[in-house]
Protein backbone atom coordinates (compact mmCIF):
# COMPACT_ATOMS: atom_id res chain seq x y z
CA UNK A 1 0.00 0.00 0.00
CA UNK A 2 2.79 2.34 0.96
CA UNK A 3 4.52 1.56 -2.33
CA UNK A 4 1.40 2.46 -4.26
CA UNK A 5 1.09 5.76 -2.38
CA UNK A 6 4.73 6.58 -3.03
CA UNK A 7 4.32 5.81 -6.73
CA UNK A 8 1.23 8.00 -6.91
CA UNK A 9 2.97 10.85 -5.10
CA UNK A 10 5.95 10.56 -7.43
CA UNK A 11 3.66 10.62 -10.49
CA UNK A 12 1.86 13.72 -9.21
CA UNK A 13 5.15 15.44 -8.40
CA UNK A 14 6.43 14.69 -11.90
CA UNK A 15 3.25 15.77 -13.73
CA UNK A 16 2.86 19.16 -12.01
CA UNK A 17 5.97 20.77 -13.58
CA UNK A 18 4.97 19.36 -16.97
CA UNK A 19 1.51 20.91 -16.69
CA UNK A 20 3.02 24.23 -15.63
CA UNK A 21 5.36 24.18 -18.60
CA UNK A 22 2.51 23.36 -20.99
CA UNK A 23 0.46 26.20 -19.51
CA UNK A 24 3.40 28.59 -19.92
CA UNK A 25 3.76 27.52 -23.55
CA UNK A 26 0.06 28.17 -24.18
CA UNK A 27 0.29 31.64 -22.61
CA UNK A 28 3.40 32.43 -24.67
CA UNK A 29 1.67 31.35 -27.89
CA UNK A 30 -1.38 33.47 -27.09
CA UNK A 31 0.82 36.50 -26.33
CA UNK A 32 2.71 35.98 -29.60
CA UNK A 33 -0.55 35.88 -31.55
CA UNK A 34 -1.78 39.06 -29.86
CA UNK A 35 1.51 40.82 -30.69
CA UNK A 36 1.23 39.74 -34.32
CA UNK A 37 -2.35 41.03 -34.52
CA UNK A 38 -1.32 44.34 -32.91
CA UNK A 39 1.54 44.74 -35.39
CA UNK A 40 -0.81 44.14 -38.32
CA UNK A 41 -3.39 46.60 -36.93
CA UNK A 42 -0.67 49.18 -36.33
CA UNK A 43 0.71 48.75 -39.86
CA UNK A 44 -2.78 49.20 -41.34
CA UNK A 45 -3.36 52.29 -39.17
CA UNK A 46 -0.03 53.86 -40.17
CA UNK A 47 -0.70 53.13 -43.86
CA UNK A 48 -4.20 54.65 -43.84
CA UNK A 49 -2.96 57.62 -41.84
CA UNK A 50 -0.20 58.32 -44.36
CA UNK A 51 -2.68 58.22 -47.25
CA UNK A 52 -4.90 60.72 -45.41
CA UNK A 53 -1.85 62.89 -44.69
CA UNK A 54 -0.82 63.03 -48.35
CA UNK A 55 -4.33 63.86 -49.60
CA UNK A 56 -4.94 66.52 -46.93
CA UNK A 57 -1.50 68.10 -47.47
CA UNK A 58 -2.11 68.38 -51.24
CA UNK A 59 -5.42 70.16 -50.55
CA UNK A 60 -3.65 72.34 -47.99
CA UNK A 61 -0.93 73.27 -50.48
CA UNK A 62 -3.57 74.51 -52.93
CA UNK A 63 -5.09 76.70 -50.19
CA UNK A 64 -1.64 77.88 -49.16
CA UNK A 65 -1.17 79.88 -52.39
CA UNK A 66 -4.08 82.35 -51.93
CA UNK A 67 -3.36 82.52 -48.17
CA UNK A 68 0.24 83.59 -48.87
CA UNK A 69 -0.92 86.28 -51.32
CA UNK A 70 -3.50 87.60 -48.81
CA UNK A 71 -0.90 87.76 -46.02
CA UNK A 72 1.57 89.55 -48.29
CA UNK A 73 -1.04 92.20 -49.13
CA UNK A 74 -2.09 92.54 -45.46
CA UNK A 75 1.52 93.14 -44.41
CA UNK A 76 1.87 95.91 -46.98
CA UNK A 77 -1.38 97.54 -45.86
CA UNK A 78 -0.39 97.37 -42.17
CA UNK A 79 3.14 98.54 -43.05
CA UNK A 80 4.80 95.81 -41.02
CA UNK A 81 8.52 95.04 -41.32
CA UNK A 82 9.91 93.76 -44.61
CA UNK A 83 11.14 90.46 -43.23
CA UNK A 84 10.29 87.11 -44.86
CA UNK A 85 6.67 85.90 -44.92
CA UNK A 86 7.72 82.39 -43.97
CA UNK A 87 9.56 81.38 -40.82
CA UNK A 88 11.59 78.19 -40.40
CA UNK A 89 12.74 76.57 -37.20
CA UNK A 90 14.41 73.27 -36.29
CA UNK A 91 12.09 70.95 -34.36
CA UNK A 92 12.26 67.41 -32.97
CA UNK A 93 10.57 64.82 -35.18
CA UNK A 94 9.97 61.07 -35.12
CA UNK A 95 12.80 59.03 -33.58
CA UNK A 96 14.42 62.28 -32.44
CA UNK A 97 15.32 63.35 -35.97
CA UNK A 98 15.46 67.13 -36.40
CA UNK A 99 13.57 68.76 -39.24
CA UNK A 100 12.88 72.26 -40.53
CA UNK A 101 9.34 73.34 -39.60
CA UNK A 102 7.55 75.96 -41.73
CA UNK A 103 5.18 78.65 -40.46
CA UNK A 104 3.89 82.04 -41.51
CA UNK A 105 6.03 84.50 -39.57
CA UNK A 106 4.02 86.03 -36.73
CA UNK A 107 6.85 87.66 -34.76
CA UNK A 108 9.16 90.61 -35.26
CA UNK A 109 12.60 90.03 -36.77
CA UNK A 110 14.61 90.33 -33.52
CA UNK A 111 12.19 88.10 -31.55
CA UNK A 112 14.74 86.23 -29.40
CA UNK A 113 16.53 89.37 -28.28
CA UNK A 114 13.25 91.12 -27.55
CA UNK A 115 12.00 88.17 -25.46
CA UNK A 116 15.22 87.93 -23.43
CA UNK A 117 15.10 91.67 -22.70
CA UNK A 118 11.40 91.52 -21.75
CA UNK A 119 11.79 88.54 -19.39
CA UNK A 120 14.81 90.11 -17.74
CA UNK A 121 12.80 93.22 -16.86
CA UNK A 122 9.52 91.44 -16.00
CA UNK A 123 9.72 88.79 -13.26
CA UNK A 124 6.02 87.87 -13.51
CA UNK A 125 6.32 87.27 -17.24
CA UNK A 126 9.50 85.23 -16.67
CA UNK A 127 7.62 82.93 -14.25
CA UNK A 128 4.72 82.63 -16.71
CA UNK A 129 7.09 81.67 -19.54
CA UNK A 130 8.86 79.12 -17.34
CA UNK A 131 5.54 77.43 -16.49
CA UNK A 132 3.75 77.57 -19.85
CA UNK A 133 6.57 78.20 -22.37
CA UNK A 134 4.29 80.92 -23.75
CA UNK A 135 3.15 84.43 -22.85
CA UNK A 136 -0.41 85.76 -22.99
CA UNK A 137 0.96 89.19 -23.85
CA UNK A 138 3.96 88.37 -26.00
CA UNK A 139 5.87 91.52 -27.10
CA UNK A 140 7.37 89.64 -30.07
CA UNK A 141 4.08 89.11 -31.91
CA UNK A 142 3.09 91.60 -34.63
CA UNK A 143 -0.47 92.87 -35.22
CA UNK A 144 -0.95 90.60 -38.21
CA UNK A 145 0.83 87.80 -36.35
CA UNK A 146 -1.70 88.05 -33.55
CA UNK A 147 -4.54 87.45 -36.03
CA UNK A 148 -2.68 84.53 -37.63
CA UNK A 149 -2.12 82.90 -34.25
CA UNK A 150 -5.67 83.41 -33.00
CA UNK A 151 -7.00 81.70 -36.13
CA UNK A 152 -4.11 79.17 -36.30
CA UNK A 153 -3.45 80.27 -39.90
CA UNK A 154 0.25 80.59 -39.05
CA UNK A 155 0.38 76.77 -39.08
CA UNK A 156 -0.77 76.41 -42.72
CA UNK A 157 2.75 76.08 -44.23
CA UNK A 158 3.18 72.90 -42.20
CA UNK A 159 1.23 71.10 -44.91
CA UNK A 160 4.63 71.16 -46.65
CA UNK A 161 6.08 69.24 -43.70
CA UNK A 162 3.21 66.73 -43.84
CA UNK A 163 3.76 66.12 -47.55
CA UNK A 164 7.48 65.64 -46.97
CA UNK A 165 6.76 63.11 -44.22
CA UNK A 166 8.28 65.17 -41.39
CA UNK A 167 4.86 65.57 -39.76
CA UNK A 168 1.37 64.16 -39.77
CA UNK A 169 -2.00 65.91 -39.78
CA UNK A 170 -2.63 64.67 -36.22
CA UNK A 171 0.03 63.99 -33.60
CA UNK A 172 1.94 65.57 -30.70
CA UNK A 173 3.12 69.10 -31.43
CA UNK A 174 6.80 69.13 -32.42
CA UNK A 175 9.03 70.28 -29.59
CA UNK A 176 11.80 72.83 -29.95
CA UNK A 177 15.31 71.37 -30.03
CA UNK A 178 16.28 73.35 -26.93
CA UNK A 179 13.36 71.78 -25.03
CA UNK A 180 14.92 68.30 -25.22
CA UNK A 181 16.95 69.00 -22.08
CA UNK A 182 13.79 70.01 -20.19
CA UNK A 183 11.73 66.93 -21.11
CA UNK A 184 12.07 63.91 -18.77
CA UNK A 185 13.71 61.00 -20.61
CA UNK A 186 10.71 58.68 -20.17
CA UNK A 187 8.42 61.34 -21.76
CA UNK A 188 10.85 62.05 -24.58
CA UNK A 189 11.37 58.40 -25.55
CA UNK A 190 7.61 57.87 -25.82
CA UNK A 191 6.73 61.10 -27.65
CA UNK A 192 9.26 60.59 -30.45
CA UNK A 193 7.71 57.21 -31.35
CA UNK A 194 5.21 58.94 -33.66
CA UNK A 195 5.32 61.78 -36.19
CA UNK A 196 4.48 65.20 -34.71
CA UNK A 197 1.26 66.77 -35.97
CA UNK A 198 -0.25 70.07 -37.12
CA UNK A 199 -3.02 69.45 -34.61
CA UNK A 200 -3.27 67.02 -31.73
CA UNK A 201 -4.81 65.93 -28.46
CA UNK A 202 -3.17 68.79 -26.56
CA UNK A 203 -4.37 71.48 -28.99
CA UNK A 204 -8.02 70.48 -28.67
CA UNK A 205 -7.88 70.05 -24.88
CA UNK A 206 -6.61 73.36 -23.59
CA UNK A 207 -3.54 74.25 -25.62
CA UNK A 208 -1.96 77.37 -24.11
CA UNK A 209 -4.31 77.23 -21.10
CA UNK A 210 -2.40 74.18 -19.84
CA UNK A 211 0.95 73.93 -18.11
CA UNK A 212 3.98 72.42 -19.83
CA UNK A 213 3.69 69.27 -17.69
CA UNK A 214 -0.02 68.91 -18.55
CA UNK A 215 0.87 69.22 -22.22
CA UNK A 216 3.38 66.37 -21.97
CA UNK A 217 0.86 64.15 -20.17
CA UNK A 218 -1.76 64.81 -22.85
CA UNK A 219 0.68 63.99 -25.63
CA UNK A 220 1.75 60.81 -23.86
CA UNK A 221 -1.91 59.82 -23.70
CA UNK A 222 -2.17 60.28 -27.47
CA UNK A 223 0.96 58.21 -28.16
CA UNK A 224 -0.35 55.37 -25.97
CA UNK A 225 -3.87 55.46 -27.43
CA UNK A 226 -3.49 56.70 -31.01
CA UNK A 227 -5.96 55.20 -33.46
CA UNK A 228 -7.83 56.22 -36.60
CA UNK A 229 -10.96 56.93 -34.55
CA UNK A 230 -9.06 59.16 -32.09
CA UNK A 231 -7.43 61.03 -35.00
CA UNK A 232 -10.86 61.65 -36.58
CA UNK A 233 -12.23 63.03 -33.28
CA UNK A 234 -9.20 65.31 -32.86
CA UNK A 235 -9.49 66.51 -36.45
CA UNK A 236 -13.10 67.65 -36.05
CA UNK A 237 -12.54 69.04 -32.54
CA UNK A 238 -9.77 71.21 -34.05
CA UNK A 239 -12.33 73.21 -36.06
CA UNK A 240 -14.36 73.83 -32.90
CA UNK A 241 -11.25 74.91 -30.96
CA UNK A 242 -10.15 77.27 -33.77
CA UNK A 243 -13.65 78.74 -34.10
CA UNK A 244 -13.87 79.35 -30.35
CA UNK A 245 -10.20 80.43 -30.24
CA UNK A 246 -9.71 78.11 -27.27
CA UNK A 247 -6.19 78.30 -25.84
CA UNK A 248 -4.90 80.34 -28.76
CA UNK A 249 -2.14 82.84 -28.05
Amino acid sequence: MEKNNLALAEEITTSIPEKVERQKAKVFNIQSEIKKENKVEKAIYIGIKRIIDVISSLVGMVLLVPATIAIYIARKVLKEDDGPIFYTQLRIGKNGKQFKLYKFRSMCMNADEKLAEYLEKNEEAANEFKKYKKLKHDPRITKLGNVLRKTSLDEMPQFINVLKGDMSLVGPRPYLCREKEEIPKEYYNEIIQVRPGITGYWQVNGRSNTTYEERMNMELYYVDNCSLWLDIKIFFKTFIAVFKKEGAI
